[in-house]
């Protein structure tokens, strides 16, 4: 499987379910360093695995307040993204955003936060895909991302982006 194409994703089946969030203020946007796990030292936003039982929802509202100390406000959903590893791990993330949030961001044993400016973000030491669909998130539109990734490098990946809000608002 290199291509999006060799995969169905019709009845594709991620092995983990996770989220992320993104909390803004103004034109900053909370990001983290990961420090352990997978993608350990990326850039990315708070967001983490769903228990058993648990919807995407509060997952990713639980592992904000875990992984930086504060609770988000206004949560809505932007969308989804689908990674097929060559390896064979299969990951569905459900990508959440935030108009701001209660506290200030602090340092966790899994991450270290930081305001990120929306128009100068890191890309570089993120995740390739996420220079692909992030700025969408960032400019208000829905994505719905499939990529065929071997280790951290990109093979092939589809984007489909919407204007429609997200219907999953909390706060």
């Amino acid at each position: 499987m290199r291509r999006c194409a060799d995969i169905d994703w019709e009845t594709w089946t991620p092995a983990i379910r996770a989220t992320l969030l993104f909390v803004f203020r103004g034109e900053r946007v909370l990001l983290i360093r990961k420090k352990r796990g997978f993608g350990m030292g990326k850039i990315n936003g708070p967001g983490g695995k769903l228990t058993p039982g648990e919807t995407a929802l509060a997952a990713a509202v639980r592992e904000v307040e875990e992984e930086v100390g504060v609770t988000p406000l206004a949560v809505r959903t932007r969308g989804t993204l689908s990674f097929q590893f060559a390896d064979g791990l299969a990951l569905h993330v459900t990508v959440f955003t935030a108009t701001d949030c209660v506290g200030e961001p602090t340092e966790s044993d899994e991450a270290l936060p930081f305001w990120g400016d929306v128009h100068a973000l890191p890309y570089d030491e993120m995740w390739a895909d996420d220079r692909v669909w992030l700025p969408e998130v960032l400019a208000g539109r829905n994505v719905a991302l499939r990529a065929v990734f071997d280790g951290d490098a990109m093979l092939d990946h589809t984007l489909d982006v919407t204007e429609q809000a997200g219907d999953l608002t909390i706060g």
